[in-house]
């Protein structure tokens, strides 16, 4: 049977001019408080940023079919982007305003498969170490009972915006 979904967004540019004016931690509370837009790939997947601290960042993720690969579980690269948004997002509460990152690599492990009977998992990234250029975080994916599903480790570059 056939099934449609209809992904609504706001325009990423404001949120993105946003973010070079003000440090991570308060440009990412900003979100989670509602008074800046998610990104659209929050919306497309269905993921949403649910709390950060100064190192950290917690995602949550509720599984649909609609992430599915052939053959019935949650398709990788679903939990790869939850993981790399958990990295890097741990990455950016770390920054001063006026600094940006990007992911230079992500190495991801997956370690049970993801189906809607996993129910609501979350993701959850922290800073390992940061220098003056880049910075080394990892990630990891919990269903509710706290079982890791999958792991990241991401080295994310830093450099300044504008």
């Amino acid at each position: 049977m056939e099934r449609t979904r209809t992904v609504r967004w706001h325009d990423a540019a404001a949120t993105a001019e946003a973010a070079g004016t003000m440090a991570g931690l308060d440009f990412l509370h900003e979100m989670i408080a509602g008074r800046l837009p998610g990104p659209p790939i929050g919306a497309l997947l269905g993921f949403s940023l649910e709390e950060v601290e100064h190192g950290r960042a917690v995602f949550s993720f509720a599984p649909g079919e609609e992430h599915y690969n052939p053959i019935g579980s949650v398709h990788g690269g679903v939990c790869a982007t939850l993981l790399d948004s958990a990295a890097g997002c741990a990455v950016h509460t770390t920054l001063p305003r006026g600094t940006a990152y990007t992911s230079l690599d992500l190495s991801t492990r997956f370690l049970r498969p993801i189906t809607l009977d996993t129910g609501k998992v979350r993701a959850i990234g922290t800073v390992i170490s940061q220098g003056r250029r880049t910075a080394l975080a990892e990630a990891g994916l919990y269903d509710d009972r706290d079982r890791l599903l999958a792991h990241a480790t991401s080295t994310c570059m830093l450099f300044p915006v504008g």
